[in-house]
């Protein structure tokens, strides 16, 4: 990936996934959570389970479980949104309600779940409280961490991140992921 920017101010990037050239701003995503990225390759064979929507591990006395969802970071200084694809753990009742109910369009709900992404702008932002929202139509469910949990990823996701931070971000995330 790349990212430019035009003489009109508007941000253009070249998607490395499918070769398009997008007007918007990237969604900076996570492809898996954090505790499988953890884990060893064997481990990753042996105990884990991916694809784009949901994780798991299989530990011999447990099972953690993971969904992908959205998160959008307000700016203080545009009209622009921020969107993160982050993945957070559900219990296992709320993971296996929200699998069930997968495909239906018409399922809105919440549950409880701890972020398990890192934001490398934040370091460990690992087990921060969250409202997981459903959403109809078959969207991803969006996040709201818990404001009354002291982290500055919660502060900056209620009281926003100017603009330039944000560009910083896409950059930093396009020159490592291209």
């Amino acid at each position: 990936m790349f990212w430019n920017k035009k003489k009109n101010k508007s941000t253009e990037f070249k998607c490395s996934e499918c070769g398009q050239v997008h007007l918007e701003w990237p969604a900076l995503t996570f492809k898996s959570p954090a505790n499988y990225d953890f884990l060893s390759d064997k481990e990753k064979t042996e105990l884990g389970k991916l694809d784009s929507d949901f994780c798991e591990i299989h530990y011999t006395d447990q099972i953690d479980r993971f969904i992908k969802v959205t998160l959008t970071q307000k700016l203080k200084d545009a009209c622009e949104t921020l969107e993160y694809g982050l993945w957070v753990s559900l219990s296992e009742k709320s993971y296996v309600d929200y699998k069930e109910n997968y495909n239906n369009p018409n399922h809105k709900t919440g549950y409880f779940g701890w972020l398990c992404s890192n934001i490398p702008e934040y370091g460990n932002t690992s087990l921060i409280p969250c409202d997981v929202m459903t959403k109809s139509g078959n969207n991803r469910p969006e996040i709201f961490p818990h404001e009354d949990f002291d982290h500055p990823f919660v502060r900056d996701y209620y009281d926003g991140i100017l603009k330039t931070e944000a560009e910083n971000r896409i950059k930093e995330m396009i020159k490592n992921v291209g």
